[in-house]
């Protein structure tokens, strides 16, 4: 299925602003330098350039540029306010829903730029799912929570069948086979998270995006999100937002380190393979920060 259109989306009042202040932005500044950024081995699922975001008349995200491996889990950390939850955010176009969002630059997307004028924004968030800080069930049944995009989305196949998939994939199955007809909002914390990724997997995405997925979860909650994450990784590309370095060690086979300072906000200091980054960094900001002296 294609996800290109033929309409073309309707450009920001303020995109012509926006441009005007990236133009006299001296050129590369703010960008890491060529050595702190790796192309990851493998498949490409996405290719970053010159990305930058601005809310109305304030940058959230400046000159942002990687390339994210097909299959494997990424990372991106930093501390609160550098531009994480912009930048995954922006790989499915869900900052289009934000008013007064300025976006420039290009996420491609297996060869295909997402913010190109004939790409379709609803088909781009069925092939990139994504998963919130706090578990979003809806309220309705364990069953009609996985089944409802799917229905949306127009399936035709066994729904009883897509259920039982995905919650498998879920690591759920087991815990909740027995009580389907249960409200989703009646699940644990970490079983409500759980039952929002079977909901993903229902779409038949390619790309799961996570955004601080443990945040309000206990530390048991936790550990089986992070062990279902590098079990999805065999299927699907992976992108997640933490805080918790100890968690990006943990599940990440890249991470990306973002920083905001006085002078330029949302930039990428540094992406490598985890254990690299974890063990021989770069450049300094990482080391200090994934080391505790500052975030």
């Amino acid at each position: 299925m294609s996800i290109r259109m033929k309409t073309p989306p309707r450009m920001p009042p303020d995109a012509a602003d926006a441009a005007r202040a990236l133009r006299a932005r001296p050129a590369g500044e703010g960008q890491p330098s060529a050595d702190a950024v790796v192309r990851p081995d493998g498949e490409i699922t996405f290719a970053i350039d010159a990305l930058n975001l601005w809310y109305g008349a304030k940058q959230a995200l400046t000159g942002v540029g990687l390339e994210i491996a097909r299959r494997k889990v990424t990372a991106l950390i930093g501390p609160s306010g550098c531009g994480k939850s912009t930048l995954i955010r922006c790989l499915n176009r869900m900052n289009d829903l934000i008013p007064g969002v300025t976006i420039t630059g290009r996420v491609d997307y297996r060869g295909v730029d997402i913010y190109g004028a004939d790409v379709d924004p609803v088909e781009v968030r069925r092939r990139i799912g994504m998963v919130f800080q706090k578990p979003n069930p809806f309220p309705k049944s364990i069953y009609e929570n996985v089944a409802f995009g799917a229905r949306v989305n127009g399936f035709r196949g066994n729904l009883d069948d897509l259920v039982e998939r995905s919650l498998r994939r879920a690591a759920l199955w087991d815990e909740v086979r027995g009580d389907l007809r249960k409200s989703g909002l009646a699940l644990s914390g970490g079983q409500q998270q759980r039952l929002c990724i079977a909901r993903a997997l229902a779409n038949n995405p390619d790309v799961i995006l996570m955004d601080e997925p443990c945040s309000a979860l206990d530390p048991i909650a936790t550990l089986k999100i992070e062990d279902l994450m590098r079990e999805l990784a065999d299927d699907y590309t992976i992108v997640v937002v933490t805080h918790n370095m100890q968690q990006a060690a943990r599940v990440s086979d890249y991470t990306a380190f973002m920083l905001t300072d006085e002078e330029t906000t949302g930039r990428l200091i540094e992406y490598a393979p985890t254990e690299t980054m974890f063990t021989q960094p770069a450049d300094q900001r990482t080391e200090d920060y994934i080391s505790g002296r500052f975030g």
